[in-house]
């Protein structure tokens, strides 16, 4: 049986068989999503978990989430062997797309305020640790995808003395709260009418940990896909570390460092799509990522780990983007 035959069976079975079925998006994983005509609006998360994909994670953090009273989105049908959710429909004002209507300010500060509420919470159960080991396969993104792609492999013995740099910064780190990990402009949806946090439609969350309570902040505010403005930044940050009392000048290093092992994993993964899944079109937000990493090593508590990327990593300039794509 097709995957679309499998998909028309599932919603047969699930009582919406006689809706009519369009794409609405597809993203950098093998997950697609449809949307159902007819009322009440609905969508569907196609998740073939014969390419690896597991809708579980993403219905356990939805049943937790929407416990909290938070805007996850409601799953009335599922089959979890198959891999396909019925969604509510949460509608498509993502904050990239709505921010020059209802204002940077008042978004950014809904979205901070909701981290601050989760993370006074008991965190998600069952979840898995943001540790060391985690921090590691992550990083080792740039020296498998990002710096062949550049033409700048590395030694191994570079190589370790990058994870001994990042070892370093990473290894004290807590894991004390639920991390969502993808926490962002385009995974983030404004539904006004809601009261309070509710007002913050919530998406893509299913590789949630437990991890450092800055880490979502910088998904948030070191935007791979949209430019946050710098009195934005800086208002959230300050945002944050007011309504939680943390010691500010650690809390500002441990973002930083955060920051930078971020936006190292995302250079990884916009390479590794591009070269092993034939999507170039990552590429061309490499350039903004790398200027959010310039300024976390900029901190004076990652000079070292500066020093090695300056040595090692090439910019993601206009010919070194060119020649990842060619070679892809």
């Amino acid at each position: 049986m097709s995957r679309q035959d499998e998909l028309a069976s599932f919603l047969a079975a699930s009582g919406y068989g006689d809706r009519d079925v369009t794409l609405l998006a597809g993203d950098a994983s093998n997950r697609q999503y449809f949307r159902l005509s007819g009322q009440p609006p609905l969508v569907v998360m196609d998740a073939p978990p014969e390419k690896g994909e597991d809708v579980r994670p993403f219905v356990q953090m939805t049943d937790y989430l929407r416990g909290l009273g938070y805007s996850a989105p409601a799953i009335p049908a599922q089959d979890e062997k198959r891999g396909f959710l019925v969604l509510e429909d949460l509608g498509d004002d993502l904050y990239a797309r709505v921010v020059e209507q209802i204002g940077e300010q008042a978004l950014y500060c809904a979205a901070v305020d909701l981290l601050v509420d989760l993370h006074q919470r008991t965190s998600a159960p069952d979840l898995a640790p943001y540790d060391w080991t985690v921090y590691a396969r992550e990083l080792r993104l740039l020296t498998e995808w990002y710096l062949p792609a550049a033409g700048a492999p590395v030694s191994d013995a570079a190589e370790r003395a990058f994870l001994e740099l990042f070892e370093d910064l990473c290894a004290p780190l807590a894991t004390e709260v639920t991390v969502l990990r993808d926490y962002h402009a385009e995974n983030l949806l404004w539904l006004g009418e809601r009261p309070g946090l509710g007002a913050v439609g919530l998406l893509d969350y299913q590789d949630a940990l437990i991890g450092h309570r800055a880490y979502d902040l910088v998904s948030l505010l070191e935007d791979a896909r949209r430019d946050v403005s710098e009195p934005v930044q800086k208002a959230m940050l300050d945002r944050y570390i007011m309504a939680t009392g943390v010691e500010a000048d650690a809390f500002r290093r441990e973002y930083a460092i955060l920051g930078a092992q971020r936006n190292i994993k995302i250079l990884g993964i916009f390479a590794r799509l591009c070269r092993r899944d034939g999507k170039p079109g990552y590429v061309d937000l490499m350039p903004r990522v790398w200027a959010h990493l310039q300024r976390d090593l900029a901190h004076p508590a990652l000079a070292p780990l500066r020093t090695w990327v300056a040595a090692n990593v090439p910019a993601p300039t206009a010919e070194v983007r060119g020649q990842m794509v060619a070679r892809s």
